[in-house]
């Protein structure tokens, strides 16, 4: 299993039209082979003293998926490309993590 934390700079003032596309995409993605865990969240700010400074014009795409195989398949989809041309005069800037859990004893 994998994880990818995907984080999506927005321009200001274009939240709400990125996630009117990125919601059009999600049951989509959702039903894909492989794929576990697929939705965003957002910065909340707390009194968590290490906590980063919250990033109002961000979100992270949370993801799991069974492979990096599966991932790769997603990433190259028609629906991915279309979602991609729909949403790229929203981003300004794109960052993506992808994690391996490990295992403790």
């Amino acid at each position: 299993m994998i994880y990818v934390i995907a984080t999506v700079e927005l321009i200001d003032g274009k939240r709400g039209p990125y996630l009117e596309e990125l919601n059009k995409i999600i049951p989509t993605v959702r039903a894909e082979t492989g794929c576990l865990e697929y939705g965003p969240a957002m910065d909340v700010m707390t009194e968590i003293p290490v906590q980063e400074p919250v990033h109002e014009n961000a979100i992270t795409i949370m993801e799991r998926w069974t492979d990096l195989q599966a991932l790769n398949v997603h990433l190259n989809t028609p629906h991915m490309k279309t979602y991609r041309d729909a949403v790229k005069t929203f981003v300004k800037g794109l960052k993506i993590r992808v994690l391996q859990p490990l295992e403790c004893r």
